[in-house]
């Protein structure tokens, strides 16, 4: 069963201090219904700070964010039910098998394709074996599995695709991809470039907590995101100096 809600993520001057540090200096960008974004940025340039905003994990200074037409703010339990997240460090259940994780993740859900979900784990009679024996591809293809098995209108990733063997990486790109097309919103943090030039539509480009490009990815043309990234990261520089 999917989700009615709508598949959007919006941010809207977005701030975020810590202390004398400006993380997020009012970035707004939106995320559309059959959209695949890739968020990238150098280190430090606040992609990890918007995410956590953006789950639910860490209040913002001041702006606001809505997945799925809810304020992450006001309405945190309907926005984090109306997702799927995948962080950096997964953490799962060790003393569980994946077939019992992702069961789990159904009941608390209330819904879920767990075949599907399994297949694209692609852990194979591996399902059966505890967490706590998986390698970090194993444990990384778990938690995208289980990110995804409700099918909710917005999904977001965060290095999500690290780690993961070439098989295992064409099979979730195919189904993100086939996510997007049946309308839900996917955002991907990544710095892997080559990623979101094959597979995202859009780009936002993160750099000292402004957002400096946001582009089609159709549009960037035969120079390229790396080129890009590198003219817009050092043009950031330069400004901060």
């Amino acid at each position: 069963m999917t989700s009615t809600l709508p598949a959007t993520i919006s941010v809207q001057d977005l701030s975020r201090r810590f202390g004398s540090v400006e993380a997020l200096r009012g970035i707004s960008f939106d995320v559309k219904p059959g959209e695949f974004v890739g968020l990238i940025g150098h280190n430090g340039a606040g992609k990890t700070t918007a995410l956590r905003i953006l789950t639910g994990q860490l209040p913002p200074t001041s702006g606001t964010v809505r997945v799925a037409g809810l304020d992450v703010q006001a309405q945190p339990r309907e926005a984090r039910a109306a997702m799927g997240y995948t962080p950096e460090q997964p953490e799962l259940y060790d003393y569980l098998t994946a077939r019992e994780m992702l069961e789990f993740v159904a009941e608390v859900r209330g819904t879920g394709d767990l075949s599907a979900a399994l297949d694209l784990a692609g852990l194979g009679d591996d399902a059966d074996r505890l967490i706590r024996e998986y390698s970090q591809g194993m444990r990384r293809r778990t938690a995208l599995a289980a990110a995804v098995l409700a099918r909710p209108p917005v999904l977001v990733f965060d290095e999500a695709l690290n780690g993961l063997d070439p098989p295992s990486a064409a099979r979730v790109k195919e189904h993100l991809s086939d996510l997007c097309a049946d309308g839900h919103a996917v955002l991907l943090s990544t710095h892997v470039l080559e990623t979101v030039e094959r597979i995202a539509h859009r780009v936002v480009m993160l750099a000292h907590g402004l957002v400096v490009a946001d582009e089609r990815v159709a549009d960037i043309g035969q120079e390229g995101l790396e080129d890009l990234f590198l003219e817009r990261i050092a043009s950031s520089h330069a400004h901060q100096d």
